[in-house]
């Protein structure tokens, strides 16, 4: 580990070399929010004991962490794999798997081409076999193989002359300078190859079923539709972990699951926690910690632009028209969340605060459709071509909050002409191939779009990022504009913050005008957690909570 000095000087070397931003900077939206007030925290133990039970609305599905994944999927993930380094609250890399690469050590060449990993040597599987340099270049390899379904191909798919030096140490080269790659790599779980071993197809493996990572935790099963359970790595390289067995408990409906909390049959709420309107309330339990997160993602109702009648950008346009936000936030929310127009959290350096501020306009919402040649039926819902103006909009069965909001939306669009149909559905079905290869009209759910502190989107909206159209990303909205082809391809080879900032910002507007998406608001969450859980923390540079579930232990 590196001493706050070095920590300090390597952050510089990013600064420099590689355009990255520094805690010092604007890197860290925001600074480690522990819930509570600080308070003089006892010693973990000195080996793991007792357990936690972490409730989830969501159901974790997937264990392969590079197929096609949700946040909720990572909760798992993070306890059962490790990355090359991390990212901590501040913004800065810290090492894992392997030592942090910088210009200063040798790691990456000042123009960011040439790259020379090296991997600690301590470090096993939870089958026993050792971790090596090999198992990296599998991983890298996987990721950009063309039979395989990836999540991620971004960034991976720049490498070439990728070579193993030796067991601890590999080495390659990238196409052409890539700034986002260090955010994308902290985000990279590897996984073992011998695992993989005599498999003809890659997308059916044992890690579906059974994962073995290098993580502070091991799998012992899964109840669908229940839980899952995971007990400690006891040979883990790292510190921690701290607790003997953690059980993640599925609990579908919000209410059910902080009733759960309230009367202490679960230790810690997780994605998407304590429902806004519980906040109060929950600020008066005994024996728990409650309090404001602020978070990187965004609440967001997802169009298909790929199918009728999303397709058609007039008619997402008047949606988002007849959507009266602020009244849904007040009343519904409680004003937890931040209003927002952009993808991107407005504490990032790169936010754009020049967007068209949203605009509530039910009449306006008519002229446009009108214009479009939508036109009032015999029943009032607008017709085209002999086709009604009505699509199907979907989010997590039991999630109250977001349901009210359904609610409020079909009642607003239905004074403009539009019929919206809800057709929610637990979430392990949502967000599996229905969402995951763009089978859905619409979809209400909350996305974190950033890989980290970097400003990079393209797996998101590059038109080839898209599983619907073979592609290997998470462009779930089929979205497609040439020009934000480019810009995403200009933004990744620049290097300088203020260079890279009016790309993005260009990305923003054209994002804001085409409304693949409408962002409805920044997230701002409601965690809790018993008295005595040290080590839970914020860290708004990765997509959930459990990102340093090793640290956690009780007092």
């Amino acid at each position: 580990m590196s001493t706050e000095n070095e920590n300090s000087k390597l952050a510089f070397t990013r600064r420099k070399a590689l355009g990255l931003l520094s805690a010092a900077g604007v890197v860290s939206y925001f600074a480690p929010n522990l819930l509570g007030k600080e308070r003089a925290l006892a010693a973990p133990p000195s080996s793991p004991t007792g357990q936690l039970i972490i409730g989830l609305a969501q159901e974790p599905t997937v264990f392969n962490p590079h197929k096609l994944h949700i946040e909720v999927d990572e909760g798992i993930q993070f306890a059962l794999y490790d990355t090359l380094f991390t990212v901590t609250p501040e913004g800065n890399f810290k090492p894992s798997l392997a030592e942090v690469p910088t210009v200063a050590n040798g790691g990456i060449s000042a123009d960011g081409l040439n790259w020379r990993i090296k991997l600690r040597d301590d470090v096993k599987w939870h089958d026993g076999k050792p971790f090596t340099a090999n198992d990296v270049k599998f991983t890298l390899e996987l990721l950009v193989d063309p039979k395989f379904k990836s999540w991620r191909r971004t960034g991976h798919e720049l490498i070439r002359d990728l070579k193993v030096v030796s067991p601890t140490e590999l080495t390659w080269r990238m196409e052409h300078p890539f700034a986002p790659y260090p955010s994308i790599l902290a985000a990279t779980f590897i996984v073992p190859a011998h695992v993989f071993e005599g498999i003809s197809d890659r997308n059916v493996t044992p890690l579906d079923s059974a994962p073995v990572g290098t993580g502070p935790f091991k799998f012992v099963s899964r109840r669908p539709g229940d839980s899952i359970e995971v007990v400690a790595n006891h040979d883990y390289f790292g510190e921690g972990p701290y607790v003997e067995k953690v059980l993640f408990r599925y609990i579908p409906d919000q209410t059910v699951l902080y009733t759960q909390f309230k009367t202490g049959d679960i230790d810690l709420v997780s994605l998407p926690y304590i429902p806004a309107n519980n906040l109060e309330d929950a600020k008066k339990l005994p024996a728990k910690v409650v309090g404001l997160m602020p978070a990187s993602s965004v609440e967001c109702i997802a169009f298909n632009t790929g199918r009728a009648p999303l397709d058609d950008k007039a008619v997402r346009q008047a949606i988002f028209l007849a959507f009266d936000r602020e009244s849904a936030l007040e009343q519904i929310y409680y004003g937890v969340p931040i209003a927002t127009e952009s993808y991107i959290p407005q504490q990032s350096y790169y936010y754009n605060p020049n967007l068209p501020k949203h605009e509530y306009n039910p009449e306006k919402a008519k002229e446009v459709l009108e214009a479009a040649g939508w036109v009032p039926g015999s029943d009032g819902i607008r017709v085209k071509d002999g086709k009604r103006l009505s699509f199907t909009n979907s989010t997590s069965a039991g999630n109250q909050i977001r349901e009210q909001i359904q609610q409020y939306m079909q009642q607003t669009l239905r004074e403009v002409g539009i019929e919206m149909k809800v057709e929610n559905m637990p979430s392990a079905v949502l967000f599996a191939d229905f969402w995951l290869k763009s089978q859905f009209h619409s979809v209400m759910h909350g996305q974190d779009f950033l890989t980290g502190f970097d400003p990079d989107t393209s797996d998101f909206f590059l038109s080839t990022n898209s599983a619907a159209k073979g592609g290997g990303g998470l462009n779930f909205w089929q979205y497609s504009n040439p020009e934000v082809d480019k810009l995403l391809s200009d933004g990744g080879k620049l290097f300088v913050p203020e260079e890279r900032k009016p790309i993005y910002a260009k990305i923003q507007e054209l994002v804001r005008d085409d409304l693949p998406f409408i962002v409805m608001w920044q997230r701002r969450t409601v965690r809790g957690h018993k008295e005595g859980l040290n080590g839970y923390s914020a860290n708004v540079n990765v997509r959930i909570d459990t990102w340093n579930i090793a640290d956690w232990y009780r007092s």
